[in-house]
């Protein structure tokens, strides 16, 4: 049976106090599994465009949050919401600790600067779940060296850090990185919207579409401040096109478990723009052939 892992990116306080409650009753519902990843510390979404975001989609309290507004503590307010996903089986994750400071800094960031962030993130996951995390998502597919080899030192099981094909095992400037990729493989619903799309509905059927044109199995992301809120109608149906359509709804951990590491497919990671998207991201590049 084809699979598609839905990764849910949950990035802001309202997102995770509202949205996040909603789709674990909605994929409850529907008897579909799901990972969420979480943003653990400061909410600053009022510090970020609008020009190409999901910001736009945001209540005006949350696009003012860090600019007109004290920036809620996600982690400390939230921390009740987080663990009622892991306590109804799903599976959860490091997003981030300031995701909209991440966006904007990761790609250039010196190692100092990622190991302060990722170690916050780290730490707070620990303190609410009571154990490590295993599994991270870089906020915005935008990352850098550096963290990739923090996601390596820091034990994570896996990563979905980037856009790509299948999973492989990263490599970076030479650097073989132990920690497998999962990347998102379909559009996401905002990407499609701000392309041109013209309604919700018309960009389901394109990310449908997508998943049964693309042979394989398939990571989805989708956000607790869009498919969680305004959009989760609109989720609901693709949900039960996919169901109709056959196809097994996992969490990215189902993706990874039943593959032997050590022969996942090895391939350089690249630096480019997306459609519907603003900055550089990062993407499986071409398989890495070992100097001879």
């Amino acid at each position: 049976m084809k699979r598609i892992a839905l990764k849910i990116d949950v990035d802001t306080y309202r997102g995770t106090l509202t949205g996040v409650p909603a789709l674990i009753d909605l994929l409850q519902r529907h008897e579909a599994s799901a990972s969420f990843f979480f943003s653990l510390g400061p909410d600053h979404s009022g510090r970020e465009s609008r020009r190409l975001s999901p910001s736009r989609y945001y209540d005006l309290a949350t696009r003012l949050y860090g600019l007109l507004l004290p920036a809620p503590d996600i982690g400390a307010r939230c921390a009740d919401q987080m663990r009622r996903a892991s306590d109804s089986g799903f599976e959860v994750g490091v997003h981030a600790w300031n995701r909209v400071r991440w966006q904007s800094t990761a790609p250039t960031a010196d190692s100092a600067w990622i190991e302060v962030q990722m170690t916050l993130a780290y730490r707070r996951f620990t303190g609410i779940f009571g154990q490590p995390p295993h599994a991270h998502g870089a906020a915005g597919w935008r990352t850098n060296r550096h963290a990739l080899r923090l996601t390596q030192r820091l034990g994570f099981s896996y990563a979905s850090d980037c856009r790509g094909r299948f999973p492989f095992l990263p490599v970076i400037d030479g650097e073989l990185v132990h920690c497998p990729q999962l990347p998102t493989t379909l559009p996401t619903l905002d990407e499609l919207l701000t392309s041109g799309t013209a309604s919700a509905e018309l960009a389901i059927e394109q990310i449908l579409e997508r998943s049964t044109c693309d042979a394989g199995d398939h990571v989805f992301t989708l956000r607790a401040e869009l498919e969680g809120m305004r959009f989760l109608a609109a989720f609901e149906h693709l949900l039960l096109e996919w169901k109709q359509r056959g196809y097994q709804l996992v969490a990215l951990r189902n993706q990874i478990a039943s593959r032997n590491i050590a022969t996942l497919p090895r391939h350089e990671v690249v630096f480019t723009e997306l459609a519907g998207r603003s900055g550089r991201y990062m993407q499986q590049g071409p398989a890495f052939l070992q100097p001879a």
